[in-house]
């Protein structure tokens, strides 16, 4: 696999006078990749999101995407490649019905009516939507609003999606049905995904997460790795998902599982086996 996105170095801050929003921050997203980026609040995460893309540039350091440097002169190349979905979808909608906001974007991009008409009913087909192509978008619950607007990001088919705290708005099945969209697109679309957000419940589905903290990238490693980091990960203001508090429990009690349980079907699974040893 090769590097799709990659941070060198970067250190940007908002305003003069102020401390350093990132210190030296280094990474890369390759191709196909999902990468959970979570950090607590004033951390860098959601920083990180809109340097990707070009809605802020850093003051030191280099980002690429593939073969463009990030900067004034290629950002609208770079946001044919890389697209985002923000936290609160009203933001996004620009059109009086589902099938015009979708369709916005394409027109942007100049994109033939046929090939338009494909890619929209293919996008909304993809986040289960298509049954709402006349609807008026603020009609519509928060999960079905982030819904049009992923839509309406994958229809100009960016080859990496960014999701910027794109479920801190929804209640828990909200939050639920969005995160099984995303991974929908992940595995029927060729495309690099990165969720910026503070709830380690979502980066189960991730390949690597990022943790950030204080502007800088404390830890990097696979879900399982990070959840090994309980406590620490607790004195940087992170809470850790219910299966890692039942397994320290579980541990504190002597109890010892074999792998670190990821999720609810991985805990029992852990149990279940122990039960039967014995």
């Amino acid at each position: 696999m090769s590097s799709f996105i990659e941070f060198k170095h970067i250190h940007f801050k908002y305003q003069q006078g102020e401390d350093w929003a990132l210190k030296d921050v280094s990474f890369h997203i390759e191709d196909n990749e999902w990468v959970a980026i979570i950090g607590h609040n004033g951390s860098g995460k959601s920083t990180i999101a809109k340097l990707m893309n070009g809605l802020l540039f850093p003051q030191e350091g280099e980002i690429r995407v593939q073969d463009l440097v990030v900067n004034e002169e290629t950002i609208w190349d770079v946001r044919k490649k890389v697209g985002m979905v923000f936290q609160n979808p009203d933001n996004q909608f620009v059109g009086t019905t589902v099938v015009d906001d979708v369709a916005f974007g394409l027109e942007n991009h100049g994109i033939p009516r046929e090939e338009m008409i494909t890619r929209i009913d293919n996008s909304l087909r993809a986040v289960n939507m298509e049954d709402y192509y006349n609807h008026e978008p603020h009609r519509l619950s928060g999960g079905q609003k982030q819904r049009v607007a992923i839509a309406s990001v994958l229809a100009v088919a960016p080859e990496l999606v960014i999701f910027d705290e794109a479920t801190a708005m929804l209640d828990p099945k909200g939050r639920a049905t969005i995160m099984e969209t995303v991974q929908q697109v992940r595995e029927t679309k060729n495309v690099s995904i990165v969720t910026i957000t503070h709830d380690l419940n979502e980066v189960t589905f991730a390949d690597r997460v990022i943790v950030m903290n204080e502007g800088k990238v404390w830890f990097e490693g696979t879900p399982r790795e990070v959840f090994k980091q309980h406590e620490e990960l607790q004195k940087i203001g992170l809470d850790t998902p219910f299966v890692t508090q039942v397994s320290r429990v579980l541990e504190s009690k002597g109890i010892n599982l074999v792998k670190e349980p990821i999720n609810h079907k991985e805990l029992m699974d852990e149990l279940w086996t122990l039960y039967s040893i014995k």
